[in-house]
């Protein structure tokens, strides 16, 4: 990992040539004064997606890095693939449909730098301003309270694309399918101090959502049972203090 580059923007798309480049953009601008890269995993594409991140990083765009998958293993695997790969410390996530705000990172970045001696491994985004359809954010409400129910982690909004995690402690977490979307209560059982800061979201704009209502219902529920099962056998609430004399 380089000392060089602070933080990685990670952003899984599949299909999204119309939202990437001005996406794209505006992580410049708001980075400008950063020490960043850009990591984007095109997640098996089959629309122009690949063509304009190439033509991105041909006028200059040097802090952008491709990934690509032959054909989509989903968001987790994609944010992990790129993690993976990540040199900065601190990985910035953003869904590729240009919903989230990339504005919104260094007030992300600030926090993490004023409370250094805090420990904190992840600052979630929290979405006050939703601009989704009504079905949507109906789905999101139940699967925040059931979740919240469960897991008991403490976070209005875990479904924000636009998250702040320590590289480190991402690498640590146990992978499986739709892992991101549990974020907050896997830190938190490792250990981790979360702190939760309001984000900026807005309408797509171009292409649609990959997955509808119900397909995220019924992953969803399997999910939630089984990182409340994984946190039930996780016993990592102290550290073992090694003995001297």
């Amino acid at each position: 990992m380089s000392d060089s580059v602070f933080v990685s923007v990670l952003i899984p798309a599949k299909n999204e040539a119309g939202n990437l480049p001005p996406l794209l953009e505006e992580v410049r601008r708001a980075l400008a004064d950063e020490s960043y890269e850009v990591i984007v995993v095109d997640d098996g594409s089959t629309d122009g997606t690949a063509a304009e991140l190439f033509a991105l990083r041909e006028k200059g765009f040097t802090q952008l890095r491709i990934l690509s998958h032959s054909h989509s293993l989903g968001q987790s695997t994609a944010l992990y693939h790129a993690a993976q790969a990540a040199r900065g410390r601190w990985l910035a996530t953003l869904d590729g449909d240009g919903q989230n705000d990339p504005a919104d990172i260094p007030g992300m970045l600030q926090i993490v730098r004023s409370r250094a001696d805090d420990g904190i491994k992840l600052v979630a985004g929290h979405r006050v301003n939703r601009r989704d359809t009504a079905s949507k954010r109906w789905a999101s409400r139940f699967a925040n309270a059931l979740r919240s129910h469960l897991l008991k982690d403490a976070t209005p909004d875990t479904g924000c694309g636009l998250k702040l995690i320590e590289r480190s402690a991402f690498l640590r977490l146990p992978y499986f399918d739709h892992m991101h979307r549990f974020l907050p209560a896997l830190i938190q059982r490792h250990n981790g101090l979360m702190v939760v800061h309001p984000v900026n979201h807005r309408p797509r704009t171009a292409g649609v959502s990959k997955y509808g209502n119900l397909d995220r219902a019924l992953v969803g529920i399997l999910d939630l049972f089984g990182v409340w099962w994984l946190i039930k056998r996780t016993r990592l609430e102290l550290s073992p203090r090694e003995i001297k004399s």
